[in-house]
């Protein structure tokens, strides 16, 4: 846009320049006519004259250039005023270009073009290269700029990536210290903890210790009274037994119902009263017995040589006439006497396990009547009815 409002500003004042300095010049230069004489004598000087006045034609047509490009987007108001100057200015160059081509040979006019074009070839190349220098005077300040902004940006964010870590890391440390604490807390815990359940467990052990030994006197001091007991009853069982099998002798029992057996598994055969079910739940509580009886009639028997071996041989005589209240004595007899009586447990449930293989197992070994679960259940060695028992046909 500004390029095309230049233009028609050099138009309009170009056109009345000529008129004016046509007729300007005829009526100035005529009556210096004898002067061009004096000064045509001398020719040397007019050489260096031509040089200058051409090198400040084309210093006036440029400011006359100038004053155009910089009279043109004036206001109107100024737009006359300016035509006015720019026409008396290009006059005088038109009438100063006359009284050059007047006074110039041809080959001083070439050389002042020659000049001339070197001059406006060196201002240009000047004008170029100033242009080149300050573009790249502008982009060197701008380069330095940037990279002022930049290494101060990655200052600041090394500033920050700096503060950053540090608190960071201060952060990481209290973490870690408190870390430790807590692990240290813990641990002291856990040992205090484990103190306090330690002491716990050895005084249970220490009352279980206790409890076991009273526990043990008491079964030992019941066993033999159990013992005394079973000893006089017996003694009284044979009496009757006795009398029984004499009042028996004349009337002997009746002959034993066959018994119907069952499906056979895993070494048990049923039979009509006593299916699988029942003989695998009795056989597991045979097995569980036999075991108990076993570990009991194992320590019974350690126990009662134990005795032996912690009192002194020569002064205890286990026999009829060796201190017959001796303590030892009673506890030795007392423990053989279970021993033996968990012994024989253990052989009927032995017996009772094999009648259990052939299929006889639950019936009376006198009267061949079945005998009740319940009774069964809470002896699983029996071999007799309670009524049997209460009639002296039998020991169980």
């Amino acid at each position: 846009m500004a390029a095309k409002k230049k233009t028609p500003a050099k138009k309009v004042t170009k056109k009345p320049a000529p008129k004016k300095a046509a007729k300007k010049p005829a009526k100035k230069t005529a009556p210096k006519k004898p002067a061009k004489k004096a000064v045509a004598k001398k020719k040397p000087a007019p050489k260096k004259t031509v040089a200058k006045k051409a090198v400040k034609k084309s210093s006036a047509k440029k400011s006359v250039k100038k004053a155009t490009k910089k009279a043109a987007p004036k206001k109107p108001a100024k737009k006359a005023a300016a035509k006015k100057t720019v026409a008396k200015k290009a006059a005088k160059k038109a009438s100063a270009k006359k009284s050059v081509t007047k006074k110039l040979t041809p080959a001083q006019a070439a050389a002042a073009k020659k000049a001339k074009q070197r001059e406006i070839a060196a201002r240009k190349k000047a004008e170029a290269l100033r242009k080149k220098e300050a573009a790249a005077k502008a982009a060197a300040q701008k380069k330095i700029a940037a990279e002022k902004a930049a290494a101060k940006k990655a200052k600041a964010a090394a500033e920050a990536l700096k503060k950053k870590e540090a608190a960071a890391k201060k952060a990481a440390a209290k973490k870690a210290a408190a870390e430790k604490e807590r692990e240290k807390k813990r641990i002291a815990a856990e040992r205090e903890k484990k103190k306090k359940l330690e002491a716990i467990e050895r005084e249970k052990a220490r009352k279980l210790r206790e409890e076991q030994k009273a526990a043990e006197k008491a079964a030992r001091e019941k066993a033999a009274a159990e013992a005394k007991a079973a000893k006089e009853k017996a003694a009284a069982e044979a009496k009757a037994a006795a009398e029984a099998a004499k009042r028996a002798a004349a009337k002997l029992p009746p002959p034993k119902p066959p018994i119907i057996k069952g499906p056979s598994q895993d070494g048990i055969t049923s039979t009509k009263e006593f299916d699988l079910k029942f003989l695998f739940e009795l056989r597991d509580a045979l097995i569980a017995k036999r075991a108990q009886l076993s570990g009991q009639a194992t320590r019974l028997e350690n126990e009662a040589n134990a005795l032996i071996e912690d009192a002194e041989m020569g002064d205890v005589q286990f026999d009829e006439e060796g201190g017959e209240g001796d303590t030892l004595v009673v506890e030795r007899e007392q423990d053989l006497v279970l021993s033996a009586s968990a012994r024989q447990s253990i052989e009927d449930i032995d017996a009772a396990l094999e009648r259990m293989k052939k299929g006889e197992y639950g019936y009376s070994e006198i009267s061949g009547l079945p005998i009740p679960k319940e009774r069964l259940r809470a002896m699983p060695e029996a071999t007799q009815l309670v009524t049997e028992l209460a009639g002296g046909f039998g020991r169980r």
